[in-house]
This record gives C-alpha cells, structure tokens and sequence, in this order.
C-alpha cells in the first residue's frame, strides 16, 4: 500500500523527526535518542516517512543518515497554501469588523 505526505505528517512523532533532520542528517540512533521509545519504533516511523519520500536515505561509510527531502515538503506548502490565502482574507475581514465596532464603540461614548 501506497501511503501518502499527509498521513506521514499526521502522527505526532514523524512531524518530530522532521523537524530534527530539517536542520541535519542523522542516523537512526541519533534520531532515537530524542525520543522515549523503542529504536523499532523509530525505525518504523523512518519506513513511513521514507515510503512517503518525505526524508531519504544517504549511506556514508557504515552509517545510514536520513535528510529531509526538500521538494516533498514544498508539496505540501503548496497544498496549505491554498488554505493561507482563505485564512489570512478571513483574518483581514475580522481586524476591519473589529476595527468597526471599536470605531462605532468609540464614537457612541463621546
């Protein structure tokens, strides 16, 4: 089965290990190490987001190190950010009605 970015980033420990490779490469026990569980279960989370194409595997020397693959997470800023524009237009509609009522609130006390 095919999985996809958005159920890779729904479970709170993949957004995790995302967040702690997007400033480096790490191995698989490095990454465990900031986590108390089991470096299976790590391991598995890694499958995930590797199936997913959201991290990659680089081999250097006898270490196996897991990066972020850029494109992948650009993908989904792209899917947001059709949601942004609807949010930051709702956001503007709320400052202009709240700057309204402090308007009309301002003037009805004088």
């Amino acid at each position: 089965m095919r999985r996809d970015i958005f159920q890779a980033i729904a479970d709170p420990t993949r957004r995790a290990i995302i967040a702690l490779i997007a400033l480096q490469a790490m191995t698989p026990n490095a990454i465990a190490e900031h986590f108390d569980t089991s470096r299976q279960a790590v391991s598995k989370h890694l499958r995930v987001l590797t199936e997913c194409e959201l991290v990659k595997q680089t081999q250097q020397g006898r270490e196996i190190y897991y990066e972020l693959e850029i494109s992948k997470m650009k993908e989904i800023d792209k899917w947001l950010n059709q949601f942004r524009k609807i949010w930051e237009e709702r956001f503007d509609n709320l400052d202009k009605y709240l700057a309204k009522i402090q308007k009309e609130r301002k003037h009805g006390k004088s």
